[in-house]
């Protein structure tokens, strides 16, 4: 008999559901959606803010406005990479102003290739007048088909309520990514329903 056997397999599967927890942390910080629809764009999200299994805020604002109002953007992780990742990210639209897509790519880029950026866990999803793209640390830049992009750990409950709603319902861009969070966060442990939207308008 192995007397330590039970407890080195122990140890050993709580450390590797630690691992897992600390992946999965990403998509397990928020919610965040962004719609678009009938020359309207609104992005929203949830107010709560998780740390590992204990709700240490309610009221997180997690999407803003840049460059003058002209884009919004949200974030799904941790706060402090994704403050610097919407750092790097102003900077790349400062040096290709108007063209949201090149300086997602620029990001994408250099998040992947960076030693110090590609250990950075967020997902940011971003928006102006012609696109909304979703942007992610392994160098993918993704333009959803439908306007609807979601994101975080109730982005799989917010996105199918979106589409719903985009199908069955005129509710306006906002009034959607509003009624899409509410859903959310009844449902989804890790969010909540202190919601926050923003809008901008499209061009004519």
């Amino acid at each position: 008999m192995d007397p330590f056997g039970s407890a080195l397999r122990s140890t050993r599967t709580e450390a590797n559901d630690h691992a897992i927890m600390k992946t999965d942390i990403v998509f397990r910080g928020t919610t965040v959606v962004c719609v678009r629809r009938d020359g309207q764009v609104a992005i929203g999200s949830d107010g709560q803010v998780t740390m590992n299994d204990t709700i240490v805020k309610a009221q997180a604002e997690k999407v803003r406005t840049m460059m003058d109002g002209k884009i919004l953007a949200g974030f799904a992780g941790s706060v402090a990479d994704a403050l610097t990742l919407f750092e790097k990210f102003e900077a790349r639209l400062e040096r290709h102003p108007g063209n949201l897509a090149r300086a997602a790519v620029e990001l994408a880029k250099e998040w992947r290739s960076d030693r110090y950026l590609r250990r950075l866990e967020a997902l940011l999803a971003v928006a102006d007048s012609d696109q909304s793209l979703l942007i992610a640390g392994s160098g993918e830049v993704i333009e959803p088909d439908d306007g609807i992009l979601a994101l975080g750990s109730g982005g799989a409950y917010a996105l199918a309520a979106a589409r719903a709603l985009m199908e069955h319902s005129s509710l306006g861009a906002a009034e959607m990514v509003r009624a899409s969070l509410q859903i959310a966060g009844e449902i989804c442990v890790y969010s909540n329903t202190e919601i926050t939207v923003l809008e901008l308008e499209e061009k004519s």
